[in-house]
């Protein structure tokens, strides 16, 4: 039984690293549901500008289009409120930023073949194919700042993982608050650079399809056998039964 507890402890321990590395790697046939083939739809709006509480701080909402997006997450940011800039600007109702494919690029590109990453308000990319780059295209890639007071749609947010097929509706939208922090929202896809983010008033936040892969099956099964042999090997130190056998 020691014997064993070990082998499975320590055998969990060395794939936890190497499964948590590889748990964002995209399949190579990944399923894609046909919205998320197509582009984002922007309108007109008829919602008037509104205040919003979030924290003991006021915020001042100014829709400026309807707006709703079908995509893959390629990179993510959840925000802490209490650090770095967020905490500066007292900005509590900027809950994540969502890095999103969609159209063509959700097809046709290996995705492996690129990295995606967040900094603190921006997505960056990158690939060393140019293979890879010449079927991307650079305007089917959104940064998404997402904005919202309610409880519900920030705990369905706080869930997103990186290969996510979702949905959000909302408005584009310029926001500011009561500690003098304002942002502007971007209504065209096709800038770049600074200000070129979409900043979005959530009304509606779906995971229509969630990335698997043997990666993070496997970082799964490696976390349970990891407390499964710490508990068995605690509980058989705690009756005195692996002492026991150990004595003899």
């Amino acid at each position: 039984m020691e014997i064993l507890l070990r082998w499975v402890f320590f055998s969990a321990l060395a794939l936890l690293p190497l499964s948590c590395w590889q748990r964002d790697k995209f399949p190579a046939q990944m399923p894609v549901l046909p919205p998320v083939t197509a582009a984002p739809i922007q309108a007109s709006t008829a919602t008037n500008a509104f205040s919003v509480a979030l924290h003991g701080v006021d915020y001042h909402i100014q829709p400026v289009f309807d707006y709703e997006l079908h995509g893959i997450v390629v990179s993510l940011r959840h925000h802490n409120a209490d650090r770095m800039l967020h905490e500066r600007w007292q900005d509590h109702l900027n809950i994540a930023d969502l890095c999103v494919i969609w159209g063509a690029n959700a097809q046709a590109p290996d995705l492996n073949a690129f990295e995606f990453w967040n900094g603190q308000f921006t997505c960056f990319f990158r690939t060393e194919s140019q293979q890879a780059w010449q079927r991307f295209d650079r305007f089917a890639i959104s940064n998404n700042h997402l904005l919202t007071e309610a409880a519900d749609l920030r705990e369905q947010i706080a869930k997103v993982q990186v290969g996510d097929q979702i949905r959000l509706r909302g408005q584009l939208a310029n926001y500011s608050n009561s500690a003098g922090f304002d942002r502007a929202t971007s209504t065209v896809r096709n800038d770049e650079g600074n200000g070129a983010c979409e900043t979005i008033y959530v009304r509606d936040f779906r995971i229509l399809r969630s990335m698997t892969n043997p990666w993070r099956s496997l970082h799964s099964i490696s976390w349970a056998a990891l407390l499964l042999a710490a508990g068995t090997w605690l509980a058989l130190v705690m009756t005195g039964r692996l002492r026991h056998r150990a004595s003899n």
